[in-house]
């Protein structure tokens, strides 16, 4: 007797994250940021990273101040906020009174390293438990296109209509570079979501930073460079080609800090 063949096996190999809220949520989630923007994708690979590592039901993210505060309805575990640039600071009391909490904070270039500057230089002095994701459009998103602490020698925003002096600006600040120099941070990257294979590196990254947490080493940082095609002036398309011309060559991909013990 002939048996019927089976049709081939499926198996999911991507879909919607299952730490997303809802379907709507998502579809809101995309509504929400200008078309291009690259923040709903840095939401979506913390939900991967986090979600494969089992650790979603000890996840508790504290938003900066910025584009990227609209991820904060959108991902199923335990969010707070603060005052701009404060993130470190509220990330900091929360993994001391929870230690087995997965803090992590999500901040703009911003947040992170100009109004907050004081907050992460001092988390990083005491090698806080802590995970830092700053996201780097190289400008002030969501005020209008202002020059940042990120933005590159030559760019042109509202405040630098010329375009970056260093003369008269300074040079950009390279956060993943300088956070590398702590005692206390285990871990600190820098990825891009331009292409495919950068936007699978850089979930690695994100994953190491939140492994090294959990395993309790110390502070770990990833910094992730996204585009911004209304401030840039740009096309999406145009705004991927910038980052691979542009900003990249300024500001470098990889591991800058891999350790898995303090000394």
């Amino acid at each position: 007797m002939n048996k019927k063949a089976e049709g081939p096996k499926k198996e999911k190999v991507v879909g919607t994250p299952a730490l997303f809220v809802t379907e709507w949520w998502t579809q809101f989630l995309w509504d929400m940021y200008c078309p291009g923007c690259q923040t709903p994708l840095v939401g979506r690979l913390i939900a991967e990273a986090i979600e494969e590592l089992g650790i979603g039901d000890r996840a508790i993210m504290v938003m900066g101040n910025g584009c990227h505060a609209y991820l904060a309805g959108g991902l199923d575990f335990d969010v707070t906020s603060g005052g701009h640039g404060r993130a470190p600071d509220i990330a900091t009391a929360m993994k001391r009174v929870m230690p087995d909490g997965i803090v992590f904070t999500v901040q703009g270039d911003g947040d992170c390293v100009a109004i907050g500057a004081d907050a992460l230089i001092g988390a990083l002095s005491r090698g806080e438990k802590i995970t830092i994701i700053m996201v780097n459009n190289t400008n002030y998103g969501t005020t209008g296109g202002q020059m940042a602490p990120t933005t590159i020698v030559g760019q042109v925003t509202t405040t630098s209509p010329q375009g970056r002096n260093p003369d008269v600006e300074g040079y950009p600040t390279h956060a993943a570079e300088l956070v590398a120099t702590f005692r206390g941070v285990s871990y600190s990257a820098r990825g891009s979501l331009h292409t495919t294979a950068n936007y699978r590196r850089t979930k690695k990254y994100i994953t190491t930073a939140f492994q090294r947490q959990a395993e309790g080493v110390g502070l770990s940082f990833v910094e992730v460079i996204t585009a911004c095609p209304p401030n840039w002036h740009m096309t999406p398309i145009e705004s991927l080609a910038w980052i691979e011309e542009k900003a990249i060559p300024d500001f470098p991909l990889g591991e800058f800090k891999n350790v898995t013990h303090i000394e």
